[in-house]
């Protein structure tokens, strides 16, 4: 995600790392797709961190304010 971050290379790479494992392990948990569907894997993992870090985002912007 472009932009400040606050929390710096290091939670961002953590919060981006997160928000795949999370979004691909319910995609697979809801046979949205199966362990070896590299594509839609792919696509979940992204949507998932952008998500989670952008969730991070909102909620340490009003924390500061």
């Amino acid at each position: 995600m472009p932009g400040r971050d606050s929390g710096g290379v290091n939670v961002t790479m953590a919060l981006g790392i997160a928000g795949a494992f999370v979004a691909g392990l319910i995609g697979y948990m809801l046979g949205l797709y199966h362990a070896r569907d590299v594509g839609p894997g792919v696509i979940a993992s992204v949507l998932g961190a952008v998500l989670l870090l952008a969730v991070y985002r909102a909620i340490r912007s009003r924390r500061l304010v």
